[in-house]
């Protein structure tokens, strides 16, 4: 949540800072703005809504500066006003850009009232602005950063720029990710790679600890101990054209469009090497999972209901017992510590804030053998993890998640088949089967894509509803959970999901002829059960939407409408099934009028609690 970027050069800075906060929308749309260090000391733009309303206030101000600070806000503590806007000003000295959560700041608040400070918003990030300023009086700006961020607890990633020290700016990170981008004679600090990637390629992504002093003529990192440190410089092969739309209306209609290739992409070395090789977990893998008597996958929104699927294949394919769970109930519950089980994260950003929590908490228990599937590297997920499998989607803007979902499905299967032949359980034949199914699956997803012109037909008989039933059974549950959850983030109609089985335990209560009912069928060994669930929907008015497979014998009839993917894809069969609740999704918000890309209340990355 929230996003922040940071300039300092020997040129105005505001319109990097600028198309850095637009690159950065995607974490946080609530309010933006960006102040610099100029002769007048600190001059401030901030407005409520989209970057583009800063930009305006930005221009007719004629802001400009040699060192700057932007924020996109997300709105945590505080309402939707320009005052909680960020940046925040002490004493017209100080200004502060925050992305996270500072949980003791109605304790510091109080402290830094009784020391003469007044608070203008009510945001927990003013305290920092304050606490900086306080010490500041007496130390450098570096210092007074270090002993300030010593005393706060929860999470942030934060810039600081001051009146008194002009030529640089600070910058430290706990918990929320920040990199710094390196370039001649200049040098940025962002939330995100995107942000800096008009400007340069090169990156260092700080750790937790870490306080940077950020200079023209360069960059010093201070650790956890305060003793400067080394970290690696990376070159970044995120491009620009994958943060542009394109043709496209929506980021979310191009990243639906892109998951052909960006599955072939995920599952590239597997072919390569034409086996499902240990090794591309990391080198120690084949070791680790010798160890391995079985598995607790932990992860949040959209990723949770990947590692619900992976549960089928991992139990079903390798035999070994997997446990899922939600990342921010894990670490608050009494759970019973194995260290022979394999904990398996699960985030697109690497930075979902409850999932880091929950790893910490699973290593802290002792429990050491850790894989992360990620899709950003050198995330703080993954450089936390033992071992790690990258995902390459590629960008992802649009909030609502779409080809990562279907890049770690490609993952979890994968790693289901290579314990599944480490364990002696995956014959040769059986092998190259499961490999011919993946060379395959982007076939496939193009021809499920080409079903858009009937799907968003069935759109229009949504735009109208306020509620929504998905049934799915079996590893397909999941993706009705997926396309549930789809609906209702970007078109804003309430949708659930339940097992197909379960109807007649509650869920047909609701069943009327204003409640459309979407239905994953596809022709598996579940098929005539689900099809009776239907007959019951049916019999109580309920409207059936049935995305099946051209084998599966479905009639059309009055209300019940048919789709059919061009093929049964066997054991993938839910990747597939995940592209056309992927579109009805879309097509519904697109009626609707909702902001597809930016839906109300939501970011992209969830670094707070």
């Amino acid at each position: 949540m929230c996003g922040i970027v940071g300039a300092v050069a020997n040129r105005n800075v505001v319109s990097t800072l600028i198309e850095g906060l637009s690159r950065l929308e995607y974490r946080g749309y609530d309010s933006a703005g960006v102040a610099v260090l100029n002769r007048n000391g600190i001059e401030r733009v901030r407005a409520v809504g989209r970057v583009s309303a800063m930009v305006e206030k930005a221009l007719d101000a004629n802001l400009s500066g040699l060192v700057g600070i932007g924020h996109t806000r997300w709105a945590t503590h505080g309402g939707v006003t320009e005052s909680n806007a960020h940046p925040h000003v002490s004493k017209g000295e100080i200004a502060v850009v925050h992305n996270g959560i500072i949980e003791n700041h109605d304790e510091q608040r109080t402290r830094l009232k009784a020391l003469g400070y007044e608070f203008t918003s009510q945001t927990d990030t003013e305290v920092i602005a304050h606490l900086i300023h306080y010490y500041h009086k007496d130390l450098a700006l570096l210092a007074a950063t270090q002993k300030a961020v010593a005393e706060l607890t929860g999470a942030f990633a934060i810039s600081v720029i001051s009146v008194k020290e002009p030529e640089h700016m600070i910058t430290a990170r706990l918990g929320c990710p920040l990199l710094i981008g390196l370039g001649e004679g200049e040098n940025f600090i962002a939330s995100d790679v995107s942000a800096v990637l008009s400007v340069t390629r090169k990156v260092i992504y700080l750790e937790d600890g870490d306080v940077a002093d950020i200079r023209r003529d360069g960059v010093t990192i201070y650790g956890r101990d305060g003793v400067e440190v080394t970290r690696k410089i990376h070159m970044s092969d995120v491009s620009l054209a994958s943060m542009e739309l394109g043709p496209y209306s929506h980021f979310m209609q191009k990243e639906i469009h892109e998951q052909p290739r960006a599955l072939t992409d995920t599952i590239e070395a597997l072919i390569d090497n034409n086996c499902f090789s240990a090794e591309l977990f990391g080198k120690a893998a084949s070791d680790v999972f010798k160890q391995v008597d079985s598995i607790l996958i932990l992860a949040a929104g959209t990723s949770y209901y990947a590692a619900l699927t992976a549960k089928y294949w991992l139990e079903g394919i390798a035999k070994i017992p997997t446990n899922v769970e939600i990342a921010s109930e894990y670490r608050y519950r009494q759970s019973v510590p194995n260290p022979k089980q394999m904990i398996v994260t699960i985030s697109q950003s690497g930075e979902t804030l409850d999932t880091m929590e929950a790893l910490k908490h699973a290593k802290s228990l002792g429990q050491n053998l850790t894989l992360s599937i990620c899709n950003v590297q050198e995330s703080a997920i993954p450089r936390a993890s033992q071992l790690v499998f990258y995902t390459r989607a590629g960008a992802e803007i649009g909030v609502a998640s779409t080809k990562a979902f279907t890049t770690q499905l490609v993952a979890l299967f994968t790693l289901a088949a290579t314990l599944a032949k480490q364990r002696g359980l995956l014959s040769a034949t059986q092998e190259q089967e499961h490999l011919t199914a993946l060379r395959q699956l982007a076939g496939s997803v193009q021809f499920a894509l080409n079903l858009e012109p009937q799907i968003r037909e069935w759109a229009k008989r949504f735009a109208d509803k306020e509620h929504a039933l998905f049934l799915g059974r079996g590893v397909h549950y999941p993706i009705a959970l997926e396309g549930a959850l789809k609906l209702k983030e970007i078109s804003y109609i309430h949708a659930e999901a339940y097992p197909a089985g379960e109807l007649k335990h509650g869920p047909l209560a609701l069943v009327d002829n204003n409640m459309p009912v979407v239905v994953i069928a596809p022709n598996d060994a579940l098929l005539e059960k689900v099809k009776s669930n239907m007959q019951e929907v049916r019999a109580r008015g309920g409207e059936l939407f049935v995305f099946a497979d051209a084998d599966s014998h479905f009639t059309e009839s009055e209300g019940v409408h048919v789709i059919r993917t061009p093929r049964h894809v066997g054991v993938l069969s839910p990747i597939l099934h995940t592209i056309p609740v992927q579109m009805l999704a879309y097509h519904a918000a697109l009626l609707k009028g909702t902001d597809v890309d930016k839906p109300r209340n939501l970011a992209k990355s969830v670094t707070v609690e």
